[in-house]
């Protein structure tokens, strides 16, 4: 006799009041006729099944059972396991069911979370990820990419952006291309936890990279870092890297160069846009990013270099201050001032109010880089202009670079020091 569960005697009970014949309810639940009569005799009956009542058999292990579960410090609950140490240490002769109906009467699983489903408004949030690509044909030669994807969680607009490495400076340029491609800049930009973003631990209680922290207080966003182990916490583009797997393969065919993939990917998302619906609009991707771009923050005229390091220096009153092992100079009407200095690919920035005042090749082998056009000009109000430097001042700086000079040249420095 084929064993019903607790809904299909439901089903029978409730057929049976309704007039359906034993047979039709046989037919409907693909069981025997003999079956049917045989529950509903029980039903009418009031009978109980009296298995209910006794005991599990892995009752009477019950101690053991709770001395294992404490001594598993990772949390990891593997019944199987369970079983076999049962039977090696404590002679237990039931079966692995046994032991799995004991646990779940006994240690029932926890109540489930419902997930809050949000959906943001224009211009509120954009999420970001990395995309890895192995062996990728470029110039002839195999290449392991990187896709930094951002998507507007509103309008479902993306952009990818191809890079070789995931460095800070590859981040933050990442950033700065997709913020173009998107045509401006949300209020908040959901990230994972990586290196390049979160220093120290994760989520609402992770560290900024100060580095990522500067570059988004000039554009004018939030770094909201996603919870750990949490990936439906930014599902939005979760769900497009995986699709891009799919119809933006790189892995297809050879691309020339960088330049030949990002144009054929731009393309490809143009296109696309085209044709998917945005859910939260009912309107095509398109038609709702053209929306949500007047909510975003526009651009600046002149975007920031990626930099992978970045402090904060007082200017010094010989008008320098001192980053990575050097000093730079900065315009002397800022001497005593706080700055901010980055280290860029190529240079060292220095600002002021997020302004660029100064600029100077980074990683020179000389310590000591400095601009003399930063101790000319007029005095301030605050500071005054340092001395001129004189003839004689004048006359040494001429002495650069060294050359073959001429007895009159010295002659000439002679005159001038009497």
């Amino acid at each position: 006799m084929t064993r019903l569960d607790r809904e299909a005697r439901v089903t029978i009970k409730v057929l049976a009041s309704r007039g359906t014949s034993n047979a039709a309810v046989a037919r409907l639940l693909g069981v025997s006729e003999g079956a049917v009569r045989y529950h509903l005799g029980r039903m009418t009956a009031g009978a109980v099944d009296g298995r209910g009542g006794k005991p599990f058999k892995a009752t009477r292990v019950a101690a053991a059972i709770e001395d294992w579960r404490e001594a598993q410090e990772d949390g990891t609950i593997n019944l199987a396991a369970l079983h076999e140490w049962l039977v090696a240490e404590h002679g237990y002769d039931g079966s692995l069911r046994s032991v799995q109906r004991f646990w779940a009467k006994r240690y029932p699983a926890p109540a489930i979370r419902a997930r809050r489903r949000v959906e943001t408004p224009p211009g509120a949030q954009a999420q970001a990820d990395w995309a890895h690509f192995p062996h990728v044909i470029i110039g002839g030669q195999g290449k392991s990419l990187v896709a930094f994807k951002m998507v507007l969680s509103h309008s479902r607009k993306d952009a990818i952006v191809w890079s070789e490495g995931k460095d800070m400076l590859a981040w933050l340029g990442c950033h700065t291309q997709a913020f173009r491609r998107l045509g401006g800049v949300p209020a908040t930009v959901r990230v994972d936890n990586e290196k390049t973003a979160v220093i120290k631990g994760a989520g609402a209680w992770g560290v900024i990279n100060k580095s990522y922290r500067r570059y988004a207080t000039t554009l004018c966003f939030h770094v909201d870092a996603c919870p750990p182990r949490q990936p439906q916490c930014k599902g939005k583009i979760e769900r497009r890297v995986r699709d891009q797997r799919f119809a933006i393969d790189p892995q297809r065919q050879p691309w020339s160069d960088l330049a030949d993939l990002q144009q054929w990917t731009d393309a490809q998302l143009a296109a696309r846009a085209e044709q998917l619906i945005c859910p939260a609009t009912g309107l095509t991707v398109a038609e709702s990013w053209a929306a949500e771009r007047t909510k975003l923050t526009p651009l600046p005229e002149i975007l920031p270099e990626p930099f992978d390091d970045v402090g904060l220096r007082q200017v010094g009153i010989d008008g320098l201050i001192a980053f990575e092992g050097r000093q730079y100079s900065v315009p002397f009407a800022h001497v005593g001032e706080r700055v901010e200095v980055r280290g860029c690919a190529d240079t060292v920035q220095i600002l002021k109010d997020c302004r660029v005042i100064a600029t100077h090749r980074r990683h020179t082998a000389a310590r000591l880089i400095i601009d003399p056009a930063h101790y000319e000009g007029p005095s301030t109000a605050r500071v005054l202009a340092p001395p001129p430097l004189g003839r004689m001042g004048t006359k040494i700086m001429e002495l650069a670079p060294v050359a073959q000079r001429s007895i009159e040249f010295y002659a000439a420095l002679a005159e001038v020091a009497r």
